[in-house]
């Protein structure tokens, strides 16, 4: 993994920006999250962005900011946006610039993270049934790009961050 970044995909409230503060300490490497990167570069929330601009202008600013960590030369721990599977060009982005890790959950598992959190957009008033939609359309593209699967569900979290240091070859 040296000289790679380490890509942490997977669902909303599936842990990647918690995970991949930890994981980013224990590697003395830097942590990139991207929506906190379009949120800064944007002067905007994720929410504001989709009820302002539209999911479309999300997406260009989700894809620019991965684009941005990926290229940068210093390896890194990218939290990458939940829906940044979604476009084929950030796919080949993901393969080709690191280490993907998937951390997965299940749907109801993810509910009972995020359904408090108003900053989702895309969960509307049911964050349950949007979350199965999500992870039905999400799923086969997460598999398609991850190197490794870590489950983040329902488990404490320095076991999630160890078995990503695994995964990659880290202590952990």
């Amino acid at each position: 993994m040296s000289g790679r970044h380490l890509v942490l995909i997977g669902m909303m409230g599936s842990g990647k920006t918690t995970v991949g503060r930890r994981v980013a300490a224990r590697l003395d490497r830097r942590l990139r999250d991207s929506d906190a990167e379009v949120e800064a570069r944007t002067g905007k929330t994720v929410r504001e962005i989709f009820e302002t601009d539209g999911e479309a202008a999300f997406r260009a600013e989700e894809a620019r900011a991965l684009a941005e960590a990926l290229a940068d030369p210093e390896p890194a721990v990218v939290a990458a946006a939940g829906g940044v599977v979604l476009d084929p060009r950030n796919r080949e982005r993901l393969r080709a610039a690191g280490t993907v890790v998937w951390l997965d959950a299940r749907p109801d598992a993810l509910a009972r993270r995020v359904s408090s959190g108003g900053h989702r957009p895309l969960l509307g008033d049911d964050p349950l049934t949007a979350l199965r939609h999500l992870d039905t359309e999400r799923r086969p593209l997460y598999a398609e790009v991850a190197d490794h699967v870590v489950s983040a569900e329902d488990r404490p979290l320095e076991d999630v961050v160890a078995d990503v240091l695994t995964a990659v070859g880290a202590p952990a």
